[in-house]
C-alpha cells in the first residue's frame, strides 16, 4: 500500500478541492491513461487495487506509471464518541484529485490490451475516468 516514509506532521486540514488540476494533467511517460473527470480523495489501497487490476490483464508486458501519490494524511475518530476532544487519530494516506489529472500510464501494449486493462482500473477507483491516448500515437504491426 502506497504510503509516505515519513511526514512532517501527524495530521493535516481537509482542504478543498476547486478547479481543474493545473499539474499532471498531460501525458508525460506512455502513449495510453486514464483521466479523472471528477473530483475525489483516492486511498492508496484503491490506488494498488487498480494497479493490480491493469498490471494483471497486461499480463505483465509493457510498462505503467502512477502518477498519483497519497500523502495526506486522514485522521477519524473512533465509533461512538462524543464531539470535541481534539482531532482523531491517523487513519490511512490519501490523493487528493481534480478533474484532468492523469491517474496511470501504460506503454508497450496494443491499443485494444491497454484499453481493456484501463477500464479494468478504472473500475477499482470511486471516480469517474476517460481513456486517452497519445495524439501521435500508431498502431506498429
Amino acid at each position: 500500500m502506497l504510503q509516505p516514509k515519513k511526514t512532517k506532521f501527524r495530521r493535516m486540514q481537509k482542504g478543498r478541492m476547486k478547479g481543474l488540476a493545473g499539474r499532471g494533467n498531460q501525458l508525460a511517460f506512455g502513449s495510453f491513461a486514464i483521466k479523472a473527470l471528477d473530483s475525489t480523495w483516492i486511498t492508496g489501497r484503491q490506488i494498488e487495487a487498480a494497479r493490480q487490476a491493469i498490471v494483471r490483464h497486461m499480463k505483465r508486458e509493457g510498462q505503467l506509471w502512477i502518477r498519483i501519490f497519497p500523502d495526506k494524511p486522514i485522521t477519524k475518530k473512533p465509533a461512538e464518541v462524543r464531539m470535541g476532544k481534539g482531532k482523531g487519530a491517523p487513519e490511512g494516506f490519501v490523493a487528493p484529485v481534480t478533474p484532468g489529472r492523469i491517474l496511470f500510464e501504460a506503454e508497450g501494449v496494443p491499443l485494444a490490451v491497454a484499453k481493456e486493462a484501463m477500464r479494468l482500473g478504472a473500475q477499482k477507483l470511486p471516480i469517474i475516468t476517460k481513456f486517452i491516448v497519445r495524439r501521435d500515437y500508431t498502431e506498429t504491426v
